[in-house]
């Protein structure tokens, strides 16, 4: 007889019949002629009652069926006759395969702080909390790739290690193979010949730059994959590393990128909600947050579009105390993205056109050679969570444009040679996808939706 998952084994297909599980327990409770476990197995946020009677010559067993202990569970699935559940299995045999000892394991029956189980990532996904969490994160996850996949979109798989910063901002981490106590050096600099690639080499901030290679030869294509930011900021928002999703389209344009970024978002707001309802119940119960409705309601509402020109505007009537200054020519902040979602809008915006100085040099010039064809897609209560563009096409605006933010041209001619042969339009957008589980979550901390979290002074796990 083989193991069945607990998320399986309750069900109405499996009453009355025999049936194996595995699991940790969370609980034991003995009365006079029974005793209780209460074990989980991950597969769901369901736990599954198992009730041992005492003449089941299981004594030796349960005296060391403590919390947090692994078991093998042999026995009968029945009709609960207590309130709250609808299924136990009533054992025949059980194997302790891991011991516990309770007077040492972290997770007893008590609350714990999220800042508390942080410190112990290796066993917090055992909690109720961050076992939905895992479970959301890979709902998602797998909906990422059903969505393009279905959609004729190629998975392609950029590099972690790179010679290019994307976005130019310089919060790059180095990677080299020198011996920091003997650094070669050449005119008092370092001599990167010497390293394993003969040229400064980091981990990459973003797969755009080669996605954009991959779309102007093959079409539609998209990475998925863990990026890098060695930027020293200690907020709830920001990692060190996460995970990226980044489609890239020939033939598009930014009103294609709009639509494609509505579609994706409605997709996985709707997948989140058919297939993880129980996980979210409980995160609302426990953090209230957000519901599941609100995610819903999401998945079909019209995103509304404005300028940036328009946001400003509105951003000015308010008459709101901003911490930070509101002027054309400033990048929004979160409290100013909040507030056209959750006070002006009213639910999703796609902010458009935004002035060329505060964007990327790879966004394409508007004819008012003022603003660049982007868009940040803001949701209630977060603010961005998607940020594309349509690319520039135009070679000797491209360049211009890598002049003036001083980008190397020499590090990239491979980069607008795709300019130079066979030029088209094309466009893509970036999602974190750890702040998309953060939204659809409701945790307020970054950390918490990642299993290992890397940031400023922390590299635990």
């Amino acid at each position: 007889m083989e193991r069945l998952l607990i998320k399986d084994v309750l069900s109405d297909k499996f009453i009355g019949k025999q049936v194996i599980v595995c699991g940790w327990i969370r609980t034991k409770r003995e009365s006079k002629d029974f005793a209780f476990l209460i074990i989980s197995d991950g597969s769901t946020q369901d736990t599954l009652q198992v009730v041992i009677p005492h003449e089941a010559n299981c004594s030796e067993q349960i005296q060391k069926c403590n919390t947090g202990a692994s078991v093998k569970i042999k026995g009968f699935l029945r009709e609960s006759p207590a309130k709250g559940q609808r299924y136990e299995v009533e054992a025949q045999e059980i194997e302790v395969i891991g011991e516990s000892d309770p007077a040492k394991y972290p997770l007893q029956k008590k609350g714990h702080t999220l800042e508390f189980l942080r410190e112990i990532s290796h066993l917090r996904p055992r909690t109720n909390t961050f076992g939905a969490i895992f479970r959301i994160r890979n709902v998602l996850a797998n909906a990422v790739h059903n969505f393009f996949q279905d959609r004729g979109f190629l998975w392609v798989h950029t590099p972690i290690i790179t010679s290019s910063d994307c976005e130019g901002a310089g919060e790059l981490f180095s990677v080299t193979t020198f011996d920091f106590k003997n650094i070669p050096r050449k005119d008092d600099v370092v001599d990167f010949s010497q390293d394993f690639f003969g040229k400064p080499a980091y981990l990459t901030v973003s797969g755009q730059l080669e996605a954009e290679f991959l779309a102007l030869s093959l079409g539609n294509v998209y990475t998925f994959g863990p990026t890098f930011r060695a930027e020293n900021s200690n907020t709830t928002r920001h990692l060190s590393e996460f995970w990226m999703i980044e489609p890239e389209m020939a033939f598009a344009d930014l009103k294609d990128d709009m639509k494609m970024a509505e579609d994706f978002l409605r997709y996985l707001f709707k997948e989140v909600t058919l297939k993880c309802e129980k996980e979210l119940l409980f995160l609302q119960n426990q953090y209230k947050r957000i519901s599941p409705d609100e995610i819903s309601k999401l998945s079909d509402i019209a995103f509304t579009h404005i300028t940036y020109t328009e946001a400003i505007n509105e951003l000015k009537k308010s008459k709101e105390n901003f911490q930070f200054p509101v002027d054309w020519g400033n990048d929004l902040q979160s409290e100013h993205e909040r507030y056209i979602t959750d006070k002006v809008i009213g639910g999703p915006v796609i902010v458009t056109d935004y002035p060329k100085d505060i964007k990327a040099f790879y966004m394409r010039l508007n004819d008012d050679e003022k603003t660049v064809a982007a868009m940040d897609v803001l949701v209630p209560k977060v603010g961005e969570i998607i940020g594309g563009s349509q690319r520039e096409e135009r070679l000797e605006i491209l360049e211009e444009r890598m002049r003036k933010t001083g980008i190397s041209i020499d590090n990239l001619q491979w980069y607008l040679d795709l300019r130079r042969f066979g030029s088209v339009p094309h466009a893509g957008f970036g999602l974190g996808f750890e702040r998309l589980v953060q939204y659809i979550t409701g945790m307020i901390n970054i950390r918490d939706v990642i299993p290992c979290p890397r940031t400023p002074g922390e590299i635990g796990f």
